[in-house]
């Protein structure tokens, strides 16, 4: 098997690029609040690793769109079925005017519903003045590395699994584990907080941990979680949050990041299953 290479990410290097793509993805984003319906876990909102960034994939509604942020390019792309199309380049200006252009575009195009762009926030309305296209070309290569990573765990995983997914909002990319169980006391109805679950993720940084890394949080938390055995560059993370934590320059170093990052979820997956599970204490 071929060994895959995860590109370097310098966290200096690509802070800037990071926090403007964090705010350009709001914008197709909004778009997938305000046109599709809405799903558990708000599975309605994210947009999709592609090949060359992220997408919000078909959308169905009064017409058929698509809307990408073309990395690879510096690109906002837009494409309507038998129709037109929209080209705007990513240069550091604000979220906010490419929100206008988007808007504009669809509109012409025919679109009954449109997103609330009124009182934009401080950072849809900021200029990215530092903004890079090749630090913008090396998160997408990474986030095409790590889909692949978490494409294969879901490809092997018998219970359900969530697309793998972008956040807007929070900005990581993410695929949740849902065996099933509800927790015992949640109002059932309310899927976000009463699915046992367990989130596998990544991130390019926050206010917490402000370099790339990979996460795997559970809920609810099992006791015993935190006691686990985690091999050489993962740890328990108490600050912020509670959950496993590895840094991402610590996998790309590795001679096989996809393997560790693989072997690492299939652990931490067996034990969810020994320890979430009511009647589920013996391996699968």
């Amino acid at each position: 098997m071929t060994v895959r290479a995860f590109p370097s990410l310098e966290p200096e290097a690509i802070a800037a690029t990071r926090d403007a793509l964090h705010a350009y993805s709001r914008v197709p984003g909004s778009w997938l609040e305000a046109c599709r319906r809405r799903r558990k876990h708000w599975w309605h909102i994210s947009l999709r690793p592609s090949l060359r960034g992220l997408s919000t994939g078909p959308v169905h509604t009064s017409i058929h769109f698509e809307l990408e942020l073309d990395l690879r390019n510096s690109l906002l792309r837009g494409e309507v079925a038998g129709g037109g199309e929209l080209v705007e380049a990513l240069d550091g200006r604000p979220a906010a005017a490419l929100a206008e252009k988007v808007e504009e575009f669809l509109v012409a195009e025919g679109i009954a519903a449109t997103p609330d762009t009124e009182n934009p926030d401080a950072a849809v309305a900021a200029e990215h003045p530092g903004y890079s296209p090749a630090a913008a070309t090396s998160i997408a290569d990474a986030w095409l590395s790590v889909a692949r990573a978490i494409t294969r765990l879901r490809a092997e995983t018998p219970e359900e699994t969530s697309p793998i997914q972008l956040w807007p909002h929070h900005f990581d990319l993410s695929m949740l584990w849902l065996p099933g169980e509800k927790i015992p006391g949640q109002d059932p109805a309310d899927a976000e907080y009463s699915d046992k679950q367990i989130n596998i993720g990544f991130t390019l940084g926050d206010p917490g941990i402000t370099e790339p890394y990979f996460y795997l949080t559970a809920h609810p938390l099992p006791a015993g979680f935190p006691a686990l055995s985690l091999p050489t560059g993962s740890a328990w993370q108490n600050e912020g949050f509670s959950g496993v934590v590895t840094l991402y320059r610590d996998v790309a170093g590795r001679a096989e990041p996809e393997n560790y990052l693989l072997d690492l979820w299939r652990g931490l997956l067996q034990a969810g299953r020994e320890q979430m599970l009511s009647g589920s204490n013996t391996s699968q």
